[in-house]
């Protein structure tokens, strides 16, 4: 494996670890501008989807897209635990996936189009 791909790969599992931790932790931080959820779960999930493009690249996109999917929507699931004192909400997952899914698609374009 080439090292710009470790590296890679390895940026997109630290943001993944780091976008579970933010999910699961009783009070997250604060960001600035203060921005709504669902477009810090867009903003996650589009990051996980871009970063999850160049990473694996040999990856099909369905199958990158249905991965990043079903993370969101283990997150949303842990967060119905009453300990961590989070909301579960569905239409989080749905912002998820649409955001990843545009990422993926919007990457696969510009190789395809680079051609």
């Amino acid at each position: 494996m080439r090292q710009p791909r470790r590296a890679l790969r390895l940026l997109f599992w630290a943001a993944a670890l780091f976008a579970l931790v933010m999910a699961l932790i009783p009070h997250p931080l604060v960001l600035p501008g203060n921005p709504n959820d669902k477009l810090q779960h867009i903003g996650a999930f589009t990051t996980l989807g871009l970063l999850g493009s160049l990473a694996y690249p040999d990856m099909r996109p369905v199958r990158l897209i249905v991965a990043l999917s079903l993370f969101g929507a283990f997150i949303e699931v842990a967060q119905a635990i009453p300990a961590l004192h989070r909301d579960c909400d569905p239409l989080d997952w749905v912002a998820d996936t649409i955001g990843c899914a545009i990422v993926v698609y919007a990457v696969r374009w510009w190789r395809t189009a680079r051609r």
